[in-house]
């Protein structure tokens, strides 16, 4: 958007109606609803979405024989820019607010905006290993049941993570495989109570994950066990911490609190998708945008 000058030609700050943190599908349909209600956005979008990880979804709407993360972004992308969406690449590193606006570092730049979208995603907790994303990529590792576990049928699948946290993934995964394998990551853990481990194998604790390539294998015990898929469950983090300076309240696992509208405790500040929402779809992330631009549009004046 043009600069603004004020009567004596000094060049005035532009307010632009809504920043969006974060350019995954959450952040992307937001700026397209709210471009179409002829309202003023900036898209914050420092190139990491978690989307970018999908090397095809198959469950994504409309898209019947599959799409990749990255593709679907460009697509998304494509869309919010002929409208009139704007991007500036970068990372937010702190919002407050200033008066009836908010203001948003960006690296050595200050944008200011009447409303905040933050559509920051979250960060899996992945194997610290140097191959992980080759192993996503072909299908050896993946990140999401609900999303991709019907692509993992009938297959040896290794389910990584805490004993207390990974048996109930594991007992999801039955329906899919009978040949489900627990790879805890400490020997001291014990599984939930009520948690059964009847069905399942069970390696020992501790034991080293390597990829060769196509598939992984789980070392432990001076045995090597080589599995078609492991699914990760390690926990994962909001994306950016930008919580304390605004005094935003989360639940006990993470996510911002949000209302109906999905308006955070702060006034304008919308959180949508991942950060928001224990389902982590695309399809959620979606509809999530087009309830908080509606909103938004109605609450903001013209």
């Amino acid at each position: 958007m043009m600069p603004i000058l004020c009567r004596s030609g000094a060049v005035m700050a532009q307010t632009w109606d809504a920043l969006i943190v974060g350019g995954g599908p959450a952040g992307l349909t937001a700026a397209t609803y709210l471009r179409r209600y002829l309202r003023s956005c900036l898209v914050l979008d420092d190139g990491r979405s978690r989307a970018r990880y999908i090397p095809e979804s198959q469950n994504c709407p409309g898209f019947p024989h599959g799409i990749s993360g990255t593709d679907l972004l460009g697509r998304m992308r494509e869309q919010a820019r002929s409208f009139g969406a704007e991007f500036h690449q970068g990372r937010v590193s702190g919002i407050v607010k200033d008066g009836p606006d908010f203001v948003a570092m960006a690296g050595d730049r200050e944008i200011r905006a009447s409303a905040i979208l933050l559509a920051i995603g979250i960060r899996d907790r992945l194997p610290k290993v140097d191959w992980i994303e080759e192993a996503i990529q072909c299908g050896a590792v993946r990140l999401c049941a609900v999303c991709d576990a019907f692509e993992a049928r009938d297959q040896v699948i290794g389910v990584y993570g805490p004993l207390d946290e990974i048996v109930t993934h594991a007992e999801f995964l039955r329906a899919y495989s009978s040949k489900i394998v627990l790879l805890p990551t400490a020997a001291s853990l014990r599984p939930p109570d009520g948690a059964r481990l009847d069905g399942f194998a069970v390696l020992p604790a501790g034991g080293e994950l390597s990829f060769d390539g196509e598939k992984c294998a789980y070392r432990a015990g001076g045995k090597s066990h080589v599995l078609d898929t492991v699914y990760p469950f390690l926990g994962c983090e909001p994306a950016d911490s930008l919580f304390g300076d605004l005094g935003l309240k989360a639940t006990d696992t993470g996510e911002l609190q949000v209302d109906r509208y999905l308006q955070t405790n702060v006034e304008r500040v919308y959180a949508i998708g991942d950060v928001a929402s224990g389902l982590n779809q695309i399809s959620v992330a979606v509809g999530h945008a087009a309830v908080a631009a509606t909103h938004l549009n109605r609450e903001l004046p013209r």
